[in-house]
């Protein structure tokens, strides 16, 4: 049995540090780090066959964080993990610093591909995937994707290929919180009925809570479990998770917070 309380406290340290590293930046994105915080905790802290120790370690599984503004959430979970020190988090978007407003496979630990121009992880991802059928290893790739990014043609020509090479190696994950960065994703460009259209381009799916860890470690099984196809995990998130000021409200896509909304979310996170 997954010791999901530990989980969960762990989660909690990851929004504070995402919470506290935007703010010293004065620029990011919260919310969404913050939404995607538990299905990484889940990927690192037992999922993903990884070492911190041997970031490249032969046949480790790999992560893909496509929505890369998100940076923030990737960064605190390898520096939770023990990627890099901690203390460097604070060090986030400043001249001369390896923790860039988006991540840098070149310069920091832990990260697989440099991310941020959205629409490209899938195919990134996939590639991967490939290397590992050829190759004959059995690692596992795992994607992160943005229900707005999903407006991206790139992805669904990187939907079409995963399901046509039966990449059953591949994961990826929708954040569908519903927001996006000029607002409600259905009223910018809608992307639904997603269950539907990732089906229909061959995929399996599965929808979950993406803040209930019971049900992202089920759905994570049940990817696995899955041969000749990849599987698509439509997580239902909540933008800004965790700070209730910040939940479900757009401004925080990209607007750090102030010294004093930051002592307000870290109170709540305590």
């Amino acid at each position: 049995m997954k010791d999901l309380k530990s989980l969960e406290s762990i989660a909690k340290n990851i929004r504070r540090s995402i919470v506290s590293m935007i703010c010293e930046a004065k620029s990011g994105h919260p919310g969404g780090s913050l939404s995607i915080v538990d299905i990484l905790t889940a990927l690192y802290y037992d999922e993903m066959n990884i070492d911190p120790a041997k970031p490249k370690m032969e046949g480790r599984d790999r992560f893909v964080l496509s929505k890369g503004h998100a940076a923030p959430a990737l960064y605190a979970v390898l520096a939770e993990k023990g990627y890099f020190p901690k203390e460097e988090l604070m060090t986030l978007r400043k001249f001369g610093s390896h923790l860039q407003g988006h991540p840098d496979m070149k310069k920091v630990p832990g990260v697989e591909i440099s991310t941020g121009s959205l629409g490209q992880g899938l195919s990134v991802a996939n590639g991967m995937a490939l290397n590992a059928k050829i190759f004959k290893e059995d690692y596992r790739v795992y994607v992160m994707i943005g229900d707005g990014e999903l407006q991206e043609g790139q992805i669904w020509e990187a939907a079409m290929t995963a399901a046509h090479y039966k990449l059953d190696n591949v994961c990826a994950f929708v954040d569908s919180n519903n927001l996006q960065i000029d607002g409600n994703v259905d009223a910018v460009m809608g992307v639904e009925p997603l269950d539907k259209k990732w089906e229909a381009f061959g995929w399996n799916v599965l929808s979950i809570d993406g803040h209930n860890f019971e049900e992202i470690f089920s759905a994570l099984e049940a990817a696995k479990a899955c041969k000749g196809k990849p599987t698509l995990i439509l997580a239902k998130t909540v933008k800004g998770k965790g700070v209730s000021f910040m939940e479900n409200v757009c401004g925080f896509h990209g607007t750090a917070p102030t010294v004093e909304e930051r002592d307000k979310a870290l109170a709540e996170l305590a």
